[in-house]
């Protein structure tokens, strides 16, 4: 019997809003747990095409899981697995150092939403596909995501009515919207609402061109090379950073670029310290590729830059994040078991630079589809921590000015915990906000509001 038969039979003996779920991938014993679980959770493969299946980790709402938002959650990198998300993240529970026990998570966002965990594209973390293709493109992942939905909902039909949100966090900047035009125009009935994007990647020239700014005014550059960068790269007061005009121009971003990547500081986390090369992973190598793509050339240096140049290549920077733990404990055997992950699938890896090298990027802004789905009368939230310097705050900021929709509130200060949590500006159906001494991973770093903003766009109050 098919899945769907399986399921239309269940539905016959539960009435609806019972819990007649996907009974082969309930996960009943999780290892290393410390705490007691008080909700349902499955974790196994959705088909994300006729050959493809990505794995998915599904945890109802701790608080009223037929009636709470369904969440749909996605990491980056291209190739960085969402289970990084799960683990470190906004997951119900994360690993210890040890590798080997979990902690509860006093903010996890399934607290008040079930969230579904999507390992996307193939060749992620435990997805895959058949034929071992890891070619793929931003329109193929959002229709294998879109597919891998469809049977998320075929597994799971009593959650087709509940509110349901897609949340994508660095390059889940282009994972997020695209999936979402999908949604909102596809043939499935889902009771789609909105989308939020998390330290993400908007648009790879604002990104850039604000980077600049960025280094400046954190201190980063120093006056000589601010200096120089104003005479090569500006004219008229307007300059260009991210398509520079000259040769010098570019030597001298390349140099800024070189300062703010190679030079050791946490690019993820301006404030916090690097963890140095036992954290590193070729992922890194393949997410900076996406920044000054165009601009990263060997050319010698200005003699007045000498002192600033980096000895180091790219490669040979750490990413500053240690994942060692959260690896070690999804490859431990009775953990993939728990996880009903078949013994033939290669050891979890938090990111696939496999993925990452035939990743293609069909898309270098996503303001069109942006002005799409909010002229459908959907919901979007961008949020940044604001020492991030991967994708920072500057340029998201510039990106949702950028859409050209009118200021509906004066950029303004929100508080969590009697405290200033950063700031905020609404523009009708989006809202732009920053996290205050946040970085890359706001849910990580900064848990209480990253709860806070989460709850607030959720349930559309105010922040």
């Amino acid at each position: 019997m098919s899945a769907a038969g399986f399921l239309l039979c269940l539905l016959a003996v539960f009435p609806l809003g019972s819990w007649a779920q996907y009974g082969p991938d309930e996960v009943t014993v999780l290892p290393g747990a410390t705490f007691k679980i008080n909700f349902l959770q499955w974790s196994g493969y959705l088909q994300a095409g006729p050959n493809k299946f990505f794995h998915y980790w599904f945890v109802v709402s701790q608080r009223e899981p037929a009636k709470d938002p369904l969440v749909l959650w996605l990491n980056g990198g291209p190739g960085c697995s969402s289970l990084d998300g799960f683990l470190s993240e906004n997951g119900p529970f994360h690993v210890n150092d040890d590798g080997a026990t979990l902690y509860e998570n006093k903010f996890s966002w399934n607290k008040i939403a079930n969230i579904l965990y999507l390992e996307s594209p193939a060749g992620v973390g435990y997805s895959y596909s058949v034929n071992g293709t890891d070619e793929t493109d931003d329109d193929q992942v959002a229709e294998d995501n879109y597919r891998a939905l469809q049977s998320f909902f075929v597994k799971f039909p009593n959650f087709t009515q509940n509110e349901f949100f897609i949340f994508g966090e660095s390059y889940g900047g282009i994972y997020a919207p695209t999936l979402s035009l999908r949604v909102a125009t596809g043939s499935t009935k889902i009771n789609f609402k909105g989308f939020a994007v998390g330290n993400g990647l908007s648009s790879f020239a604002l990104n850039d061109q604000s980077l600049i700014y960025f280094g400046y005014y954190h201190g980063l550059f120093g006056e000589d090379l601010w200096r120089e960068l104003n005479i090569n790269c500006c004219d008229k007061g307007k300059c260009t950073f991210s398509d520079p005009v000259s040769d010098t121009c570019k030597i001298l971003v390349n140099m800024a670029f070189k300062i703010v990547y190679e030079s050791g500081l946490n690019e993820y986390a301006l404030y916090l310290d690097c963890e140095g090369t036992r954290a590193f992973h070729k992922g890194y190598e393949r997410a900076m590729s996406h920044l000054f793509k165009d601009m990263r050339i060997n050319l010698p240096a200005l003699k007045f830059l000498d002192g600033l140049t980096s000895s180091g290549s790219l490669k040979e920077v750490p990413p500053c994040i240690n994942s060692t733990a959260q690896a070690n404990w999804l490859n431990r055997g009775d953990v993939r078991k728990a996880l009903h992950i078949e013994d033939s699938r290669p050891a979890w890896e938090i990111c696939s630079d496999t993925v990452g090298a035939h990743y293609k990027s069909t898309y270098s802004t996503m303001r069109d589809v942006y002005l799409k789905l909010l002229s459908m009368g959907l919901r979007a939230l961008v949020y940044n921590g604001d020492t991030d310097m991967a994708c920072n705050f500057l340029g998201d900021q510039w990106f949702v000015e950028d859409l050209g929709i009118k200021a509906t509130t004066k950029y303004q200060h929100w508080i969590h915990d009697d405290q200033v949590a950063g700031f905020y500006q609404q523009y009708g159906n989006v809202t732009f906000l920053t996290v205050k001494g946040a970085g890359h991973m706001v849910p990580q770093w900064a848990p209480g509001p990253a709860f806070h903003l989460f709850q607030s766009f959720i349930m559309n109050s105010s922040y």
